[in-house]
Protein backbone atom coordinates (compact mmCIF):
# COMPACT_ATOMS: atom_id res chain seq x y z
CA UNK A 1 0.00 0.00 0.00
CA UNK A 2 1.71 3.20 -1.27
CA UNK A 3 0.82 6.79 0.06
CA UNK A 4 0.56 9.71 -2.22
CA UNK A 5 -1.45 13.04 -1.75
CA UNK A 6 -2.02 16.60 -3.20
CA UNK A 7 1.17 18.69 -2.14
CA UNK A 8 -0.71 22.12 -4.16
CA UNK A 9 -0.30 24.98 -1.65
CA UNK A 10 2.23 23.39 0.35
CA UNK A 11 5.52 25.04 -1.16
CA UNK A 12 4.11 28.34 -1.50
CA UNK A 13 3.31 28.15 2.10
CA UNK A 14 6.54 27.12 3.32
CA UNK A 15 8.11 29.21 0.66
CA UNK A 16 9.97 26.44 -1.75
CA UNK A 17 10.65 27.33 -5.05
CA UNK A 18 7.90 25.23 -7.33
CA UNK A 19 9.60 21.54 -7.77
CA UNK A 20 11.79 21.64 -5.04
CA UNK A 21 12.33 20.66 -1.72
CA UNK A 22 13.57 23.04 1.72
CA UNK A 23 15.47 19.59 1.87
CA UNK A 24 15.72 15.94 0.76
CA UNK A 25 12.63 13.77 1.99
CA UNK A 26 13.51 13.14 5.41
CA UNK A 27 11.23 9.13 5.61
CA UNK A 28 11.53 6.53 3.41
CA UNK A 29 9.07 5.64 0.51
CA UNK A 30 6.02 3.38 1.26
CA UNK A 31 6.81 -0.23 0.16
CA UNK A 32 6.52 -3.83 0.99
CA UNK A 33 9.79 -2.90 3.09
CA UNK A 34 8.82 -0.42 4.79
CA UNK A 35 5.22 -2.45 6.04
CA UNK A 36 7.37 -5.43 7.04
CA UNK A 37 9.86 -3.24 8.91
CA UNK A 38 7.17 -1.29 10.72
CA UNK A 39 4.96 -4.65 11.94
CA UNK A 40 8.52 -5.82 13.25
CA UNK A 41 9.35 -2.54 15.53
CA UNK A 42 5.90 -3.22 16.54
CA UNK A 43 6.70 -6.50 17.67
CA UNK A 44 9.53 -5.79 19.07
CA UNK A 45 8.59 -2.61 20.89
CA UNK A 46 5.96 -4.91 22.36
CA UNK A 47 8.22 -7.96 23.50
CA UNK A 48 11.30 -4.95 24.37
CA UNK A 49 8.63 -3.53 26.73
CA UNK A 50 7.84 -6.95 28.08
CA UNK A 51 10.94 -8.15 28.84
CA UNK A 52 12.64 -4.21 30.25
CA UNK A 53 9.71 -3.99 32.74
CA UNK A 54 9.41 -7.90 34.14
CA UNK A 55 12.58 -9.82 33.40
CA UNK A 56 14.98 -6.95 33.97
CA UNK A 57 12.87 -5.80 37.16
CA UNK A 58 13.23 -1.90 35.80
CA UNK A 59 9.66 -1.79 36.42
CA UNK A 60 6.80 0.21 34.15
CA UNK A 61 8.17 3.78 35.29
CA UNK A 62 12.15 2.96 35.30
CA UNK A 63 11.64 1.32 31.55
CA UNK A 64 9.16 4.91 30.50
CA UNK A 65 12.28 7.13 31.77
CA UNK A 66 14.87 5.08 29.94
CA UNK A 67 12.85 4.46 26.84
CA UNK A 68 12.13 8.09 26.57
CA UNK A 69 15.10 9.09 27.17
CA UNK A 70 16.80 7.06 24.74
CA UNK A 71 14.08 8.36 22.34
CA UNK A 72 14.72 12.08 22.56
CA UNK A 73 18.79 11.15 21.68
CA UNK A 74 17.55 9.18 18.53
CA UNK A 75 14.86 11.63 17.46
CA UNK A 76 17.51 14.60 18.19
CA UNK A 77 19.54 12.71 15.81
CA UNK A 78 17.00 11.70 13.12
CA UNK A 79 16.75 15.63 13.19
CA UNK A 80 20.12 16.71 12.30
CA UNK A 81 20.15 14.46 9.63
CA UNK A 82 20.17 16.32 5.89
CA UNK A 83 18.23 13.31 4.08
CA UNK A 84 16.22 10.29 5.32
CA UNK A 85 18.86 7.92 6.80
CA UNK A 86 17.25 4.19 7.08
CA UNK A 87 20.03 3.48 10.41
CA UNK A 88 18.49 6.46 11.92
CA UNK A 89 14.17 6.30 10.89
CA UNK A 90 13.90 2.92 11.84
CA UNK A 91 15.45 2.95 15.34
CA UNK A 92 13.12 6.05 15.90
CA UNK A 93 10.22 3.97 14.91
CA UNK A 94 11.53 0.76 16.82
CA UNK A 95 11.94 3.44 20.28
CA UNK A 96 8.62 5.06 19.49
CA UNK A 97 6.82 1.62 19.52
CA UNK A 98 8.48 0.69 23.06
CA UNK A 99 7.54 4.28 24.26
CA UNK A 100 3.86 4.42 22.42
CA UNK A 101 3.87 1.36 24.25
CA UNK A 102 4.45 2.38 27.90
CA UNK A 103 2.49 5.67 27.77
CA UNK A 104 -0.78 3.60 27.64
CA UNK A 105 0.23 0.92 29.54
CA UNK A 106 0.97 3.71 32.15
CA UNK A 107 -2.09 5.07 31.75
CA UNK A 108 -3.99 1.82 32.16
CA UNK A 109 -1.91 0.12 34.68
CA UNK A 110 0.00 2.99 37.31
CA UNK A 111 -3.71 5.53 36.54
CA UNK A 112 -6.48 3.19 36.09
CA UNK A 113 -7.52 4.81 33.14
CA UNK A 114 -10.29 2.77 31.42
CA UNK A 115 -8.93 1.80 27.93
CA UNK A 116 -12.28 3.21 26.09
CA UNK A 117 -11.03 6.16 27.48
CA UNK A 118 -7.42 6.03 26.75
CA UNK A 119 -8.57 5.02 22.90
CA UNK A 120 -11.10 7.73 22.62
CA UNK A 121 -8.26 10.30 23.79
CA UNK A 122 -5.36 9.04 21.84
CA UNK A 123 -8.00 9.19 18.29
CA UNK A 124 -8.93 12.97 19.65
CA UNK A 125 -4.99 13.97 20.24
CA UNK A 126 -4.24 12.29 16.84
CA UNK A 127 -6.60 14.00 15.02
CA UNK A 128 -6.30 17.02 15.96
CA UNK A 129 -2.04 16.47 15.02
CA UNK A 130 -3.35 15.84 11.35
CA UNK A 131 -5.92 18.84 11.85
CA UNK A 132 -2.97 21.34 12.43
CA UNK A 133 -0.89 19.76 10.19
CA UNK A 134 -3.21 20.16 7.42
CA UNK A 135 -3.97 23.91 8.46
CA UNK A 136 -0.02 24.84 8.96
CA UNK A 137 0.96 22.52 5.68
CA UNK A 138 -1.62 22.36 3.35
CA UNK A 139 -0.69 18.37 2.99
CA UNK A 140 -0.80 15.11 4.82
CA UNK A 141 1.60 14.02 2.41
CA UNK A 142 4.66 12.05 3.71
CA UNK A 143 6.22 12.34 0.22
CA UNK A 144 7.23 15.60 1.75
CA UNK A 145 8.35 15.06 5.23
CA UNK A 146 11.22 18.18 3.75
CA UNK A 147 10.78 20.98 6.80
CA UNK A 148 10.99 20.46 10.33
CA UNK A 149 7.70 21.90 10.84
CA UNK A 150 6.46 19.19 8.94
CA UNK A 151 9.45 16.34 10.66
CA UNK A 152 7.44 17.41 13.98
CA UNK A 153 4.15 16.59 13.09
CA UNK A 154 4.79 13.28 11.14
CA UNK A 155 6.85 11.89 14.47
CA UNK A 156 3.68 13.28 16.66
CA UNK A 157 1.76 11.72 14.27
CA UNK A 158 3.50 8.36 14.70
CA UNK A 159 4.20 8.52 18.56
CA UNK A 160 0.05 8.76 18.73
CA UNK A 161 -0.65 6.17 16.28
CA UNK A 162 0.97 3.61 18.78
CA UNK A 163 -0.34 4.62 21.49
CA UNK A 164 -4.04 4.21 19.87
CA UNK A 165 -3.06 1.28 18.32
CA UNK A 166 -1.86 -0.15 22.03
CA UNK A 167 -5.15 1.02 23.32
CA UNK A 168 -6.88 -0.30 20.94
CA UNK A 169 -5.68 -3.12 20.36
CA UNK A 170 -5.75 -3.96 24.37
CA UNK A 171 -9.56 -2.73 24.35
CA UNK A 172 -10.45 -5.39 21.64
CA UNK A 173 -8.50 -8.30 23.26
CA UNK A 174 -10.03 -7.80 27.00
CA UNK A 175 -13.75 -6.85 25.37
CA UNK A 176 -13.95 -10.01 22.99
CA UNK A 177 -11.11 -12.15 24.42
CA UNK A 178 -10.08 -13.81 21.07
CA UNK A 179 -6.37 -14.85 22.07
CA UNK A 180 -3.29 -14.10 20.59
CA UNK A 181 -3.15 -15.51 17.40
CA UNK A 182 -6.74 -14.82 16.44
CA UNK A 183 -6.34 -11.07 17.22
CA UNK A 184 -3.80 -10.98 14.79
CA UNK A 185 -5.79 -12.69 12.09
CA UNK A 186 -8.59 -10.05 12.70
CA UNK A 187 -6.19 -7.05 12.50
CA UNK A 188 -4.79 -8.38 9.45
CA UNK A 189 -7.64 -9.12 7.94
CA UNK A 190 -8.14 -5.34 8.78
CA UNK A 191 -5.48 -3.97 6.80
CA UNK A 192 -6.39 -6.18 3.59
CA UNK A 193 -9.92 -4.80 4.11
CA UNK A 194 -8.49 -1.38 4.10
CA UNK A 195 -5.86 -2.10 0.92
CA UNK A 196 -8.65 -3.12 -0.70
CA UNK A 197 -10.49 0.08 -0.20
CA UNK A 198 -7.46 2.08 -1.55
CA UNK A 199 -6.77 0.17 -4.42
CA UNK A 200 -10.25 -1.53 -5.72
CA UNK A 201 -12.44 1.42 -4.26
CA UNK A 202 -10.68 4.21 -4.54
CA UNK A 203 -10.27 5.19 -0.41
CA UNK A 204 -8.21 8.41 -0.69
CA UNK A 205 -4.64 7.29 0.37
CA UNK A 206 -3.31 9.69 3.23
CA UNK A 207 -6.64 8.04 4.87
CA UNK A 208 -5.67 3.93 3.86
CA UNK A 209 -1.96 4.85 4.86
CA UNK A 210 -2.73 6.22 8.50
CA UNK A 211 -5.31 3.93 9.33
CA UNK A 212 -3.15 0.62 8.14
CA UNK A 213 -0.02 2.27 10.63
CA UNK A 214 -2.58 2.75 13.48
CA UNK A 215 -3.34 -1.35 13.05
CA UNK A 216 -0.42 -2.39 11.97
CA UNK A 217 0.59 -1.95 15.83
CA UNK A 218 -1.92 -4.20 17.56
CA UNK A 219 -1.45 -6.84 14.48
CA UNK A 220 2.74 -6.75 15.69
CA UNK A 221 1.70 -6.74 18.93
CA UNK A 222 -0.57 -9.90 18.73
CA UNK A 223 2.34 -11.40 16.99
CA UNK A 224 4.99 -10.56 19.41
CA UNK A 225 2.93 -11.57 22.64
CA UNK A 226 1.47 -14.91 20.47
CA UNK A 227 5.55 -16.19 19.70
CA UNK A 228 6.52 -14.96 23.26
CA UNK A 229 3.79 -15.85 25.72
CA UNK A 230 3.93 -19.03 27.20
CA UNK A 231 2.32 -21.99 25.89
CA UNK A 232 -0.17 -22.27 28.90
CA UNK A 233 -1.04 -18.77 28.09
CA UNK A 234 -1.66 -19.12 24.60
CA UNK A 235 1.80 -18.51 23.27
CA UNK A 236 4.56 -20.65 21.73
CA UNK A 237 6.69 -20.10 24.80
CA UNK A 238 9.59 -18.79 22.96
CA UNK A 239 9.72 -15.99 25.62
CA UNK A 240 10.51 -12.70 25.05
CA UNK A 241 14.33 -12.53 24.47
CA UNK A 242 14.65 -15.02 21.83
CA UNK A 243 11.46 -13.23 19.99
CA UNK A 244 13.23 -10.21 20.34
CA UNK A 245 16.80 -11.02 19.45
CA UNK A 246 14.91 -12.83 16.26
CA UNK A 247 13.13 -9.77 15.15
CA UNK A 248 15.49 -7.08 15.80
CA UNK A 249 18.09 -9.88 13.69
CA UNK A 250 15.77 -9.82 10.98
CA UNK A 251 14.90 -5.93 11.10
CA UNK A 252 18.96 -4.92 11.23
CA UNK A 253 19.48 -7.46 7.86
CA UNK A 254 16.34 -5.70 6.29
CA UNK A 255 17.72 -2.09 7.14
CA UNK A 256 21.50 -2.41 5.93
CA UNK A 257 20.01 -3.95 2.81
CA UNK A 258 17.90 -0.61 2.16
CA UNK A 259 20.78 1.62 3.17
CA UNK A 260 23.09 -0.46 0.16
CA UNK A 261 20.19 -0.31 -2.14
CA UNK A 262 18.46 3.13 -1.67
CA UNK A 263 14.98 0.73 -2.51
CA UNK A 264 13.16 2.84 -0.39
CA UNK A 265 14.42 6.35 -0.95
CA UNK A 266 11.48 8.80 -2.74
CA UNK A 267 13.37 11.34 -4.41
CA UNK A 268 16.96 11.70 -5.83
CA UNK A 269 18.78 15.37 -5.45
CA UNK A 270 15.79 16.83 -3.30
CA UNK A 271 14.43 16.98 -6.87
CA UNK A 272 10.04 16.42 -6.23
CA UNK A 273 8.87 13.10 -7.88
CA UNK A 274 6.81 13.77 -10.74
CA UNK A 275 4.01 12.02 -8.95
CA UNK A 276 4.71 15.37 -6.44
CA UNK A 277 4.63 18.36 -8.70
Amino acid sequence: MTETSETTGAHVRSGAAPGHHLRWNKVPEVTAYFWIIKVLCTTVGETAADLLNSNLGMGLTGVSLLMSALLIVVLVAQFRTKAYRPGVYWLAVALISVVGTLISDNLTDNLGVPLTTSTSVFAVALAVVFAVWYRREGTLSIHSIDTVSREVYYWLAVLFTFALGTAAGDLVAEKMALGYWVSAVLFGLAIAAVAVAHFALGLNAVLSFWIAYVLTRPLGASMGDYLSQPTGDGGLGFGTVVTSVLFLTVILALVVYLTLTRKDVTDKGGVLNPREA
